[in-house]
Formats: C-alpha cells, sequence, structure tokens
C-alpha cells in the first residue's frame, strides 16, 4: 500500500503469479529481469482500446494513469479492471483501500458475503476500538447499508479490488498499492465535521434504508451524469459528510496516483522512464481526481484529527447520551442483540454514569 510517505513497508507487495512466462534456463538473474521486462514491453498496448469506464491521465514526466471508475457491486466492473490491467501491462495498480480493508482482497465470496451480513458484537467492539464510539456506531450502520446491498444483489462488495489484485499479479514486476485515506481518519474526521442534529438524521436515514436495488441499479452507478446528480443532491443535505467522505478522499487518491506514477527503472542499466499505473477507484471519485490532478495538494490537512472541545462539556455529554441511544437502537435493528450489546460496554457505563453523575 503505497501511503503519502511512500514508504517501502507501506506496499502490499509485488503481485507473482505462477502464470509468468518461460524463459530460458541458464540465465543470470539480471538477465532474467531483462527478458521479463521484455516480455512486458512486447505485451503492452501503445494505444488500447479500453472501456469508456477508463479516464487516461498524464504526468509532466511522461507517466500515464489510467483510472477505472468502478461500481462495487458490479461484474461488469470486474471485466472493465481486467481488460484494462491486460491490455497496458502496468508498472502498479492502485486500488480505493486502505490497510483496515485489505482483508477483503483474499477472501472468497461466500465468506464476504456471510460478513457482510453478520454484524455481531465483536464487530461493534472493533469498530468502536479503532473509531471511538460515536465514529464506530456510524460505521456499524454503514455495514448495514452494505449488508442490505449484498442481501438484495446477491454479491459481496469488492470484488473489482479482488479482481485487479489476480490480474496484477499475472504482470511481471507490477506492485499493488493501497490508495485510500485509513478509514479511522475518514470517520472521525466525517463525525467530527456533523452536528448533533445531522448525525441523528443521517442515522435515522441509514437505520430504516429499505429500498430495494436492483442489478440494473448498481450499474447505472457507472454513468457519471447520473453520480453527478446524487453527489449534488448529497451535497445539499449534509454538505460537511460530502466533503469529508468523498472530496477530502478524491484528494488522497490523486495523491497516492501520483507517488505511483513517479518513474520506474528499466533493466539493464536502471534508466528512468515513464511509469503505467491503473487505479481502481469508485466512478464517484473520478470527477474529483481529474480536477485535482495538476493542483498543489495538501495532504497534511486532511489527515488530521481535531481534539474534541471543553465547550460545553455538560450539555454536550447530555446530548450524547440521547445520541447513543438513537444509534444503540439502529444498531439492534441492524443485528439482533448488539443494541444490547452495545449497552452493557464499559465504555458506554463509564459515559452513562458521568452524564448522571458529572464533576465539574
Amino acid at each position: 500500500m503505497d501511503q503519502d510517505n511512500n514508504s517501502e513497508d507501506d506496499s502490499v507487495g509485488q503481485a507473482e503469479d505462477d502464470t509468468q512466462p518461460p524463459f530460458p534456463l541458464g540465465l543470470s538473474d539480471s538477465e532474467a529481469v531483462e527478458v521479463l521486462w521484455q516480455v512486458r514491453t512486447q505485451r503492452r498496448q501503445t494505444d488500447p482500446d479500453l472501456p469508456d469506464t477508463v479516464t487516461r491521465l498524464t504526468t509532466p514526466e511522461g507517466s500515464i494513469v489510467y483510472l477505472v471508475g468502478t461500481a462495487h457491486f458490479s461484474d461488469s466492473s470486474k471485466e472493465d479492471v481486467a481488460t484494462t490491467i491486460r491490455a497496458v501491462q502496468p508498472d502498479v495498480v492502485v486500488v480505493e483501500l486502505c490497510q483496515y480493508r485489505v482483508s477483503m482482497l483474499k477472501m472468497d465470496e461466500k465468506t464476504l458475503l456471510k460478513e457482510a451480513k453478520d454484524i455481531n458484537l465483536e464487530k461493534v467492539q472493533q469498530a468502536i476500538k479503532q473509531n471511538g464510539v460515536m465514529s464506530g456506531l456510524m460505521q456499524i450502520l454503514l455495514l448495514k447499508v452494505s449488508a442490505h446491498i449484498t442481501e438484495q444483489l446477491g454479491m459481496a462488495p469488492g470484488g473489482e479490488f479482488r479482481e485487479a489484485f489476480k490480474e496484477a499479479g499475472k504482470v511481471p514486476f507490477c506492485k499493488f498499492h493501497l490508495g485510500d485515506r485509513p478509514i479511522p481518519v475518514t470517520f472521525k474526521r466525517a463525525i467530527a465535521a456533523l452536528s448533533l442534529w445531522q448525525k441523528a438524521r443521517l442515522a435515522w436515514g441509514l437505520c430504516f434504508l429499505s429500498d430495494p436495488i436492483s442489478k440494473e441499479d448498481v450499474e447505472k452507478c457507472k454513468q457519471k451524469d447520473l453520480l453527478e446528480q446524487t453527489m449534488s443532491e448529497m451535497i445539499g443535505e449534509f454538505p460537511a459528510l460530502h466533503r469529508t467522505i468523498v472530496a477530502e478522499r478524491d484528494v488522497y487518491l490523486t495523491h497516492t496516483l501520483r507517488q505511483a506514477a513517479r518513474c520506474v527503472e528499466a533493466p539493464p542499466n536502471a534508466e528512468k522512464v515513464p511509469a503505467v499505473v491503473v487505479g481502481v477507484v469508485g466512478m464517484g471519485h473520478v470527477p474529483g481526481i481529474e480536477r485535482n490532478w495538476d493542483k498543489e495538494l495538501n495532504i497534511h490537512e486532511i489527515m488530521s484529527v481535531a481534539p474534541p472541545s471543553r465547550f460545553g462539556w455538560v450539555v454536550r455529554n447530555v446530548l450524547k447520551g440521547a445520541m447513543w441511544g438513537l444509534l444503540g437502537y439502529a444498531c439492534f435493528r441492524a443485528s439482533k442483540g448488539v443494541g444490547r450489546a452495545l449497552l452493557s460496554l464499559p465504555t458506554v457505563q463509564s459515559l452513562l454514569d458521568n452524564i448522571r453523575t458529572p464533576s465539574f
């Protein structure tokens, strides 16, 4: 995974696959590397015929980024990703995942379907431990939305990322990077940006989401005009939420894609040559990445989480108590018994005690 410092420790690693082409025996390591490099160069199409969901971006050094816009519950998005990687034989594949969601790359569809539907006490505790009480509960509600879509479609999310991981393993020297901002940062910044009333409205809407969803609806999410219309509606309803969950991540994804697109060393003399990169992101992020591509970006600003204010301690905690009650009920609806289990957590009990007997 390639975070903002682009360190090697952050990389998932160079993908490998048993289908790499054979080469003559008796070659030295450097000769074998050069042969594989030439094989990939021969496979790479210079003017590929790619799906309509692919956007081509370039850097001043001549590197090319093929940005594949996807719908997260779509079989055709998986095909788009596979087609693009096979055609351009990239140096790097970047996906819209962070280290907290990397496990979905190696889970099979059956396991993922079960995990998406099974919201239990362990998941609640893990979400709260990672993100805090308010952000953790909101994450559980979003998991409930994902489970609703999973149940409607019979399809686990993230198929396009697993396809990208598999196809990258068939390309010699291809590296695989996680390009998204860590999800705890996103949730904490999103919750901090909402007023208490907005949190309640959002939780209520997520809790009672029950509209049927078809595969045709999902495929419509790959149409840019429909996405822009949906985003406009979202901005009007929760502008702060759109900023933290969509716009800020557009900036972060742009940054990691540009880092991945730095020149690579070509054998045998380690000559610096332009890179070819495939980025796999949700279609809703494509317009923002295009807008930010040539801008100067401030990554540190969108990675910070402001400490909670001390102003209005008593009022805020009383109101939070009511909010926890609402979110606890929402979690109860998302999975039987989770609401009751939530109230038994030591963190919630301690905060409720503080509300009953505030100290000044």
